[in-house]
Order: structure tokens, then C-alpha cells, then sequence
């Protein structure tokens, strides 16, 4: 029937205070990695390293709370469960790229450095 409630997700910290609080973690901890390289003369690859996966994690943890808010599963079904699909092939793309990127060429930070100085 129409009139009938949505029905209501069971509590779950995971889901709640935790995920709030992984999330303010990451956003936390972004912006000292984000500044150091800067601040500092040179920079390692771990460095590089634990900046990408926390840049890669932020985006992905932002873009996922987008599709959930305009993309929610009782409205949009399927279609919902694509667009996490491509979130998740994003991400592992983004990732990758950021590997070879770090790898093969100056890694992100140097990268930045340049950029800013062109």
C-alpha cells in the first residue's frame, strides 16, 4: 500500500558513530600530510604513499555519501547498486594510477611541487 512507512535500518554503530568518526579521522589526518611536504625540503615514498591512500579513501568515503543521498536504494533499486560499482571501479583506477604515478614517475607531492611552481 502507499500509506505504508519505509521501514527503519536496525541501529548499528558501524554504520553510525564509528563510520562518523573513521571519516573525521581520515579528514584529520589529511590536512598535516596534506601541508608537511611543503613545510619540509623532501619528501619519502611512504610518505607519498600514506597521502595517496588517504586522498583515495576521503574521495571514496565523500562520493559514497553522495550516491547514498541521491541515489538511495529504495528509490533508485539497481541503479543504486551500479553507481557504488563504478565508485568502487573508480577508485581502484584512481588508485592504480596513483601507484604507477608514484612508482614510475616524481610521486604525487614532487608532482604538486612542480605544478605550483610552473
Amino acid at each position: 500500500m502507499i500509506e505504508d512507512p519505509s521501514p527503519t535500518p536496525l541501529p548499528s554503530p558501524i554504520h553510525g558513530s564509528y563510520h562518523w568518526t573513521f571519516e573525521r579521522f581520515i579528514s584529520l589526518t589529511l590536512v598535516p600530510l596534506v601541508l608537511a611536504p611543503f613545510v619540509g625540503s623532501s619528501t619519502t615514498p611512504i610518505f607519498d604513499a600514506i597521502l595517496s591512500l588517504g586522498l583515495v579513501v576521503h574521495s571514496y568515503i565523500g562520493f559514497d555519501a553522495c550516491i547514498t543521498d541521491y541515489f538511495p536504494k529504495r528509490e533508485y533499486g539497481s541503479f543504486s547498486t551500479f553507481m557504488r560499482w563504478v565508485l568502487r571501479g573508480a577508485t581502484g583506477l584512481v588508485f592504480a594510477g596513483l601507484y604507477e604515478f608514484e612508482t614510475n614517475d616524481v610521486g604525487i607531492t614532487e608532482g604538486i611541487k612542480r605544478i605550483w611552481k610552473a
